[in-house]
């Protein structure tokens, strides 16, 4: 019999009241940990998202500079032709340098007329030959026409290459001239506020000495250890040398970051202006001058927009500083001046990139589309779902509707199951052998790349296949034989049509997976530089994964907003098709 004085302790006694809170503990412990994971996921995916979304911005936008443009016909359509064909041969690069140096007749020397000419892209000539070729009327006229600007100004614009801080001044600008330069200075302490700005960067670079001189100490304790431990005296007195020079050069650096900090720390000052300092800027009268030396009084100056006319007092000036050094910067002194000066003119305009939407591949970024990569994922998808779908369903029918159950069956069913955990990089080994090397598919064309993520996606949509052929009800199999079909019949007419639904949504969520590889592409030659925008599935293309990885490994910086705009098209394309596969699982689904 059951005790049922010692079962009720057991409930009630302390004891019981103990296990209890702990089993509660427990049970919040758990629910904690769960919500923590949630949290941690949550924010990595916010964090990810926020960097490429807000990263992406940056191609959204692009910047064309509005200049008056002469159209010597000369140049252009010396015999007055007309024709578009020779319009198109004209020097337009030549007709829009000398533009810039019209603009700007102070840009003397090869470096600074290089500068000059980088305010505009390499594209912006094509373009003005284009709107030219297609208006032969305004050959020998002079037109005010956007050119796109280069990736440089863009950048600068966009605030990449750090701030251009404006100074309030309060005081009468005095200017004498010295040379070639100026000697200036300020009746109220104006030139302090930009002293303490100079020495605040001298403090940034300080801090990445010191960086520096950690590097090299880290390069001596390890040539130290590798002395003690060698084994050989020619091993030793190899690593000792070499920690010797590491040693020298991090007390060189820690000597330059010693003299940095003590001339920030000084009181007053009397700084030289190097590109390795923050760069100080005086906007006076229209012209503008860059200060190569400077004191808490003034200092001096020299010109990078000549003062118009004998100017030495005036009260109609501005002072500037610039967030990062000229070295440490793509835009140099003279740019910025040039830019900031069509801002003032009202010639800079911002406008939506419809560019980065419409046009090809590019080496140069401000011409850079993803137009071309777009379309080839469309054509590599075609052919990818018109090999995997109709092979993958009828291997999944025959697999489950008619294979006999015995060894061969299932040695092919185990295989289809490991075939799903391939690495896709496999999959390209095997089309580069196969496909390129024995039938001849054409290299990086869609066909090729279609034939390769075809057979990545079978073994994910054969999976699903049977799944979904498994979940209809055998009830409807027998009655449609009862009624006279076919097995044949019974199966196509009644059970695919019913497990539709399932083999969509399996197939669907196989072909996102294959638009997101990049990997089986690059080893067919996919990852070429491809401009035009391919017309079929043997045109030579390129892929938005891998389009993004060729992106991601570019140089110029604007490349990286390019690229998270990218990034942000393939996520769309995949969310979108994940949507579809919800949709169909949710409005064709049957319940039995």
């Amino acid at each position: 019999m059951v005790d049922m004085t010692a079962l009720t302790d057991m409930h009630s006694g302390e004891a019981s009241r103990k296990r209890i809170a702990r089993r509660r503990a427990a049970e919040t412990r758990l629910k904690a940990y769960g919500i923590l994971a949630l949290f941690l996921a949550g924010a990595a995916l916010v964090a990810l998202l926020g960097s490429v979304f807000t990263k992406a911005g940056g191609a959204l936008t692009e910047t064309y500079l509005t200049m008056p443009v002469t159209l010597d016909a000369s140049e252009i359509d010396p015999e007055g032709t007309g024709d578009a064909s020779i319009i198109r041969r004209g020097d337009f690069t030549g007709l829009v340098k000398d533009m810039l140096k019209e603009q700007f007749p102070n840009a003397k020397g090869r470096t600074t007329r290089r500068e000059l000419y980088d305010l505009t892209s390499a594209g912006a000539p094509f373009e003005l030959a284009d709107h030219v070729a297609a208006n032969p009327s305004l050959v020998g006229e002079t037109i005010t026409f956007p050119l796109l600007a280069s990736d440089v100004t863009d950048l600068y614009l966009k605030g990449a290459y750090g701030n251009f801080v404006a100074k309030e001044v309060e005081g009468q600008l005095t200017l004498s001239e010295d040379g070639d330069a100026y000697r200036v200075s300020s009746t109220a302490p104006d030139f302090e506020v930009a002293l303490e700005r100079v020495k605040e960067g001298l403090i940034t670079e300080a801090r990445k000495v010191r960086g520096q001189a950690r590097l090299q100490e880290n390069g001596v304790v390890e040539f130290t250890r590798r002395a003690e431990a060698a084994e050989t005296v020619e091993e030793r007195e190899k690593n000792e040398k070499l920690a010797e020079a590491r040693a020298a050069a991090r007390d060189q650096f820690l000597a330059q970051a010693v003299d940095l900090e003590a001339r920030a720390a000084a009181p007053g000052g009397d700084e030289e202006l190097s590109e390795d300092n923050r760069s100080v800027l005086i906007n006076v009268a229209g012209s503008w001058l860059k200060m190569t030396r400077i004191t808490p009084a003034g200092g001096i100056a020299e010109p990078l927009i000549p003062l118009d006319g004998d100017v030495s007092v005036s009260d109609d000036w501005q002072l500037y500083t610039t967030d990062l050094p000229e070295a440490s910067r793509k835009v140099s002194d003279n740019q910025i001046v040039w830019i900031e000066q069509l801002r003032d003119q009202g010639r800079v305009d911002v406008v939506f990139n419809t560019r980065f939407f419409t046009a090809g591949d590019s080496r140069e970024p401000e011409l850079a589309g993803i137009w071309g990569a777009v379309v080839g994922s469309f054509w590599t998808m075609l052919v990818t779902f018109a090999l995997a779908f109709p092979i993958g369903v009828l291997a999944a029918i025959y697999l489950e509707e008619f294979a006999p159950k015995n060894k061969l069956t299932d040695f092919i069913e185990v295989n289809i199951n490991n075939l799903a955990a391939v690495p896709s990089i496999v999959f390209g080994l095997l089309g580069l052998s196969v496909f390129l090397g024995v039938f001849g598919v054409p290299r990086s064309a869609p066909i090729a790349g279609g034939i390769v993520l075809a057979l990545m996606t079978l073994p994910t949509i054969i999976i699903a296949s049977r799944a979904a052929i498994r979940a209809v009800p055998p009830s409807i199999r027998d009655a449609a034989v009862g009624l006279g079909a076919s097995p044949l019949q019974a199966t196509f007419h009644h059970v695919l049509p019913l497990a539709m639904p399932g083999i969509l949504t399996g197939t669907i969520i196989g072909m996102a997976q294959a638009l997101g590889e990049t990997a089986p592409l690059i080893m067919i030659g996919m990852v070429a530089f491809i401009v035009d925008i391919p017309q079929g599935i043997t045109d030579s293309a390129s892929v938005l994964p891998v389009q993004v990885f060729r992106w991601s490994d570019f140089p110029e910086r604007a490349f990286e907003a390019r690229t998270a705009a990218a990034i942000c098209v393939l996520l769309l394309f995949l969310v979108v098709m994940n949507a579809i596969a919800v949709f169909l699982r949710k409005r064709f689904e049957r319940r039995w």
